[in-house]
């Protein structure tokens, strides 16, 4: 099975409400965790963030 690398795109600005980074749709808890994240709970992640990233207030 393949590694799940990190989805950062390099475009580290956080959203409207301070939660969520618009580049990659995570939470700065998520960003801090992702190094030591299983990769069952990276994908877990993953799966969230295309919705997140829909929602996201810019």
């Amino acid at each position: 099975m393949t590694e799940i690398v990190s989805p950062c795109i390099d475009v580290c600005d956080v959203d409207s409400t301070g939660q969520y980074c618009i580049g990659c749709g995570r939470s700065m808890d998520e960003i801090a965790y992702w190094l030591s994240a299983s990769d069952e709970e990276r994908r877990a992640i993953m799966e969230q963030l295309p919705e997140r990233l829909r929602r996201l207030e810019r």
